[in-house]
């Protein structure tokens, strides 16, 4: 019986440069100038539709864990196991990391034990007595070999698995693990697991919470359909900015959507109220992306710009002139209603006359058009420069300022990088390298590799800030994470292969890049992180605690694998 030991990739990530590797192996090629390790493919399909039914069984598992369904649970394990399972471990931190307790367990030495079904399930949820409330739980294979059978398909593999909900006592809690599995299937049937031993166990406690969830109450919450199904079938991306647009000392929210766009107005009592129809902003979306609050005319209240995937949209703001919140469209007459792939904008005075300029990061339709290369993709679309003409319009001019990049770009950020007292562009690009464009007074100037800022990934995201307190600017950027896109490029190229090694950087995650004295970043991801947070967006410095040290965030999530359970 053949044993495949190519590594399964567990809801795989169908993307990027995983999704030439899992669905296009003939395209593997093409990526290196050295030759990948060779495989088979009917072997690979063969990895694949295991993996992929066992990644179905364990989600299934998972939400069980979630919803305490000890019938359920029991399902996914064989009659006898042989377990080193959860512990019963008094909290008693070891470590402390500001206002989280942690407190961690090593079972390696610890001998496995023969035990029933209803012994281990039994054991489990006398162990899950230890949490008031589990919000979510996630059993995820990381490496598997599998031995397929005529009538038995088995699996050896290593897993991890968090537990995130709440303590007796009310207060957050987050366990973590890691171990090996054994599972078993007949036919078609489910998996059950057969051997489940967990290495170590690490379960942090939130001493307080920073934030509770208040979106349904505040009256910002809105309800989506699943992407796919009528009404969310775009490949469009939204987003929302913050800022006080009527003036009265409050942060209101301006949101775009699939169904429609929001204006929420502040209250001032922990309330919003939606007013895109009284205000006059359009309350469909006509594709707009991400809302950019400027004041563009210099007269005081904040305007709002739509990036788009299509023309580019401007609705000044006419709070001084009425003395009362409304906008007007004024996207023609300005000259923004360009079109674009427009994912996001940014705003800041790029040629240095007082006004306000506006770049847009113009991407392309990804599904209908692929990218041309993984890791150095060119085909995507135009940017856009809209220089300030100080009288109501604007000129692109992004072929004129060198910035006319068509790099699939996703995020962008102007920031003054040397000091010089000229803004300067970031750029995040998806399917590889970005762009750090220096101002040089009427042009910019791509010096992202002098600087060390290329950051080859699926860039999503861009922030300045300083986190170490020493009065240089740091570089946050969002990328996409995957342990499945190791496994997989891992079995495809060897440690050596320079270009296998860039790839590796394709699923890495998001990078922290250093400000030094010099102008120059060194990128301290590994020693001050890692950074994995899944399919990362828009990630951002910010103090949470208020401690005079920034933090990092990033939000994550999207749909991947053939049968869409995985998230």
């Amino acid at each position: 019986m053949k044993r495949l030991t190519l590594r399964a990739v567990f809801g795989s990530d169908l993307r990027s440069v995983l999704c030439g590797l899992v669905l296009l192996p003939s395209m593997v090629g093409t990526l290196s100038a050295q030759d990948p390790v060779a495989f088979d493919p009917d072997e690979l399909t063969a990895v694949e539709d295991l993996s992929e039914s066992l990644a179905n069984d364990l989600l299934d598992f998972s939400i069980a864990v979630r919803d305490r369904d000890s019938v359920a649970v029991s399902r996914y394990f064989a009659d006898r196991v042989t377990a080193r399972t959860f512990q019963r471990v008094s909290f008693s931190s070891n470590e402390s990391v500001k206002w989280i307790e942690k407190v961690s367990v090593d079972f390696s030495d610890l001998p496995p034990v023969l035990v029933s079904r209803e012994e281990l399930v039994e054991d489990w949820f006398e162990f899950f007595e230890d949490f008031s409330e589990i919000e979510d739980a996630r059993f995820k294979v990381e490496d598997a070999a599998f031995v397929p059978g005529t009538a038995v398909d088995r699996a050896d593999s290593q897993f991890r698995f968090f537990i995130v909900g709440r303590d007796p006592s009310g207060k957050r809690s987050w366990l973590k693990g890691a171990g090996q599995l054994h599972a078993g299937r007949e036919g078609e049937g489910n998996w059950e697991i057969s051997l489940l031993v967990f290495d170590h166990l690490e379960m942090s406690r939130a001493q307080v919470d920073l934030f509770s969830e208040i979106g349904l109450p505040a009256g910002v919450s809105v309800s989506l359909p699943a992407y796919g199904s009528p009404g969310s079938d775009d490949f469009v991306y939204h987003g929302a900015a913050a800022g006080d647009i009527d003036g009265d000392g409050f942060i209101d929210i301006v949101a775009t959507g699939i169904s429609n766009n929001h204006v929420y107005f502040n209250r001032g009592d922990g309330t919003f109220r939606d007013v895109a129809w009284e205000v006059g902003l359009p309350a469909t979306p006509h594709d707009g992306t991400a809302p950019l609050l400027v004041d563009y005319d210099n007269d005081g209240d904040l305007d709002v710009f739509f990036s788009a995937v299509g023309t580019q949209m401007l609705f000044r703001n006419e709070l001084i002139e009425k003395g009362r919140l409304s906008f007007l469209d004024v996207s023609f007459e300005s000259g923004v209603s360009v079109t674009a792939l427009g994912f996001g904008a940014t705003a800041g005075d790029v040629n240095g006359d007082g006004w306000p300029d506006l770049f847009v990061a113009s991407y392309n339709r990804y599904g209908r058009v692929m990218p041309n290369s993984w890791h150095r993709a060119t085909n995507g679309t135009a940017n856009l420069l809209f220089i300030n003409q100080k009288d109501g319009t604007f000129k692109e001019s992004a072929r004129a300022w060198g910035v006319r990049d068509e790099r699939w770009s996703y995020a962008s950020q102007l920031v003054d990088i040397n000091g010089d007292g000229r803004q300067d562009l970031y750029i995040a690009n998806d399917f590889g390298e970005n762009a750090l464009y220096m101002n040089r007074g009427d042009r910019f100037q791509d010096q992202a590799a002098r600087f060390g800022v290329l950051d080859p990934g699926n860039g999503m995201g861009v922030s300045f800030g300083d986190y170490n307190n020493d009065g240089r600017l740091d570089l946050y950027v969002t990328n996409m994470s995957s342990t499945a896109g190791n496994r997989i490029l891992g079995r495809l190229f060897p440690e050596t292969d320079s270009e296998g090694g860039l790839l590796y950087k394709l699923a890495a995650g998001n990078s922290l890049l250093e400000g030094q004295a010099d102008g120059a970043f060194v990128d301290v991801t590994e020693s001050r992180g890692p950074f994995e947070a899944g399919w990362a967006w828009g990630g951002i410095f910010i103090d949470f605690d208020n401690d005079g040290w920034e933090d990092l965030y990033a939000p994550n999530g999207f749909l991947s694998g053939q049968s869409m359970k995985d998230t």
